[in-house]
């Protein structure tokens, strides 16, 4: 029981099935071996035994429910696996609609009428990942929050050019970070602040609504935890400045290789996170904000607390 609640192909519900089968386990072994040892052995050696036995059992299952969130979770079937299934499942049912294909690069610049490009937005939401930039694209989210929205990665690279010339043109603009928990993701607003093609030499506010560590580590809910070697590796290589916004807990947690990337939430899930971002950035100066102010005046950052 111990094992599969450190299990990485369980689900977190069936771990924690397992921590609590612990703790009752332990409760057994206290109330009937105290009974057996005192009145029918009478033997105080086992007495000792089975005390320490179920305590053990209680404590290991008590500490284990506090962990399971923070535990790697595998994949149990691959990516190919999938693809053959859903595959399957269209020959017999037809097509599915609202199921997004890859993100595909467009190089070639898409002609914009110059009354648009005479005006800019508001806001700019910057995905770590041209998936997260198209699904937010699909859903209309744009529109109805008068926004652009990119990818770190160029995504949509046919208006990318003529999108940035309109966002410089707004002073009181405001950048909202989106991005993994992962070595990649958490570098994310160091490259939107220092990268030439982004806010280099700005003072423009960027507010990271992403996933960080922390959150992570606080949350009482289960997340899937993915881990890999790679990440890994890419989190001992974070540069400098990044590493200073980290606490040591959570390079820790990053430099095991732990990650959690947002496509493991549902779509519906990320927008209302993200609209509730945009929202709380209305009241940035206000002491009810739940956006923390990172760095000094001339290199404005926000930090949101809790994701969603």
């Amino acid at each position: 029981m111990f094992n599969n609640t450190n299990s990485s192909k369980l689900n977190n519900a069936s771990r924690q099935v397992s921590a609590k089968a612990l703790q009752r386990l332990g409760i057994f072994i206290l109330i009937i071996g105290i009974l057996v040892s005192l009145f029918v052995f009478n033997s105080f050696p086992l007495f000792a035994i089975v005390v320490f036995l179920g305590m053990l059992s209680v404590y290991l299952g008590t500490r284990q429910l506090g962990r399971i969130g923070l535990v790697a979770q595998e994949f149990l079937f691959s990516q190919s696996e999938f693809q053959d299934w859903l595959n399957r499942w269209e020959q017999i049912n037809g097509s599915i609609l609202k199921i997004l294909p890859s993100p595909r690069q467009q190089i070639a610049p898409v002609a914009i009428n110059s009354d648009v490009t005479a005006y800019s937005f508001d806001r700019l939401v910057v995905c770590d990942s041209a998936a997260i930039a198209q699904l937010l694209i699909a859903n209309n989210f744009h529109f109805e929050n008068n926004c652009a929205i990119l990818s770190i990665t160029g995504y949509p690279e046919s208006i990318f050019n003529t999108t940035m010339q309109m966002l410089r043109r707004n002073p009181e603009l405001k950048v909202y970070a989106l991005h993994d928990c992962s070595p990649q993701g958490v570098g994310l607003v160091h490259q939107l602040r220092t990268s030439p093609n982004w806010f280099r030499d700005s003072n423009v506010a960027i507010i990271d609504v992403g996933l960080l560590p922390r959150q992570i580590i606080a949350t009482k809910r289960g997340m899937f935890i993915q881990s890999s070697n790679d990440s890994a590796q890419k989190a001992k290589k974070l540069a400098g400045e990044i590493r200073q916004s980290l606490s040591d807990e959570e390079l820790a947690w990053l430099e095991s290789g732990n990650f959690v990337e947002l496509e493991s939430f549902s779509p519906q899930k990320l927008i209302q996170i993200l609209n509730r971002g945009i929202i709380n950035s209305w009241t940035l100066d206000n002491d009810d904000s739940s956006l923390i102010l990172v760095g000094d005046s001339g290199n404005s950052m926000y930090v949101v607390e809790s994701f969603g």
